[in-house]
């Protein structure tokens, strides 16, 4: 697909062209060039108003369902979904059924996930069925095309187990993503542990949970060395124990959800399920820190953490409905809200160079993978903005700033 991208305000921070606004041309997916005035003669031109354009973006937490949960979401629509969210590449958690353990099913999704515009990349299951007894083939399925390796929402309890696993994933260079959850602390406790789960009667979840599985995880990290990610921190003194670890040099990364940043407990006075997620939703302190930990770098990563949900599993009492939203499509326009557009930017990016080594920005002779959008405009989410075949979104009638055209990616134009 031979197209000129028009006015197009570049927003790469580390680029030549970072807030210029230029055309860009693109051949046969590849940008042969970067000027003003360009010449569009039996080119497609694509103009649109207070267009930005920027590296394509990577959500490092995604879960459909296919295989085994089609009716939550496909890869087809999903993928569809991403790309008109912004997103050129998502990491696929393997909290399918069967479970992506094995390099069968690493290459059941990549098939399922060819040819479309937002590329698919699987991570494959830390453990056998995500089970946390045995360690799962991590060397067949980064063969097959796993990127990374762990078991969805769900802690290693067994120390040993993890250290071996760190040890040995060292052969082949490979990432292992420590999720960090005290299954005993955390109990029957289904929100934030506070003034407002004390106030509307809910069992609460302390911040205890999750910090000394972090503790313990990052001990072990420092013995074995290896390469860690740490998905979806929610603690303040998380973030205080990640930079900690980062001084002494230890190759451990981060992420944060969306979710997590821009919302406090307050929003469950109503006992909707659709908050209710894995990590909790926590109180304004919490969620300053975590902003904090964003802009001076010690969170490497945003996500999204697209978890699609069925009603059956939503529409239920709080402690009985299952955690997980989805977050694809409000990501973006959630953000804006608390963070500079450059800060966003960088951060929904940055999974690229962690899980894929890939750090290109917009340059000439590089492959055009390209999100676009419209920073400043603001809007509504409502349900006619949900693309996902689930709609338990955490940002319904959510005012957002900042909205996503679509993507261009493997030589495809997505518009929404």
């Amino acid at each position: 697909m031979n197209i000129v991208i028009k006015n197009a305000t570049i927003v790469d921070s580390s680029g030549e062209f970072n807030q210029k606004k230029v055309d860009i041309k693109i051949e046969n997916g590849v940008i042969a060039e970067i000027a003003s005035g360009i010449n569009s003669t039996n080119f497609e031109i694509l103009s649109l108003e207070n267009l930005h354009v920027s590296s394509g973006w990577m959500d490092s937490s995604v879960s459909f369902g296919e295989p085994g949960f089609e009716d939550r979401e496909t890869i087809a629509n999903g993928l569809t979904v991403a790309a008109k969210s912004g997103f050129t590449h998502i990491a696929y958690q393997p909290n399918t059924s069967p479970v992506i353990d094995n390099q069968s099913i690493v290459s059941f999704v990549k098939t399922k996930a060819a040819n479309f515009a937002t590329n698919l990349h699987p991570i494959g299951a830390f453990t056998k069925n995500e089970e946390g007894t045995d360690l799962a083939e991590m060397y067949d399925m980064q063969n097959a095309g796993a990127i990374a390796f762990g078991d969805y929402k769900k802690s290693t309890t067994n120390a040993n187990l993890l250290k071996i696993g760190l040890q040995y994933t060292q052969d082949f260079n490979a990432t292992v993503i420590a999720f960090c959850n005290d299954s005993l602390i955390k109990g029957k406790g289904v929100v934030h542990e506070g003034i407002t789960s004390t106030q509307l009667g809910l069992k609460g979840i302390p911040p205890l949970a999750e910090e000394i599985v972090l503790a313990r995880n990052l001990f072990l990290l420092e013995y074995t060395g290896g390469k860690m990610h740490v998905p979806t921190i929610s603690t303040a003194k998380s973030v205080e124990m990640i930079k900690e670890a980062k001084a002494k040099g230890l190759n451990v990364t981060c992420s944060v959800a969306v979710h997590n940043l821009v919302l406090t407990d307050a929003v469950l006075t109503d006992f909707d399920t659709r908050f209710k997620v894995n990590p909790p939703i926590r109180d304004a302190a919490h969620q300053k820190a975590l902003i904090n930990g964003v802009l001076d770098g010690t969170i490497d990563v945003i996500t999204s953490d697209h978890c699609a949900m069925d009603i059956e599993h939503k529409k239920m009492e709080f402690d009985m409905a299952k955690n997980g939203t989805i977050g694809l499509e409000s990501a973006f326009g959630a953000l804006l809200e608390i963070l500079p557009l450059d800060v966003v930017v960088g951060k929904l990016q940055a999974a690229k160079s962690i899980f894929l080594n890939d750090s290109n920005g917009i340059n000439v002779g590089a492959k055009a993978d390209l999100t676009l959008f419209d920073p400043s405009k603001e809007w509504m989410f409502t349900k006619n903005d949900i693309l996902s075949k689930s709609k338990n979104s955490a940002f319904l009638n959510h005012k957002m700033k900042g909205f996503v055209y679509g993507i261009y990616n493997n030589d495809k134009l997505i518009i929404k």
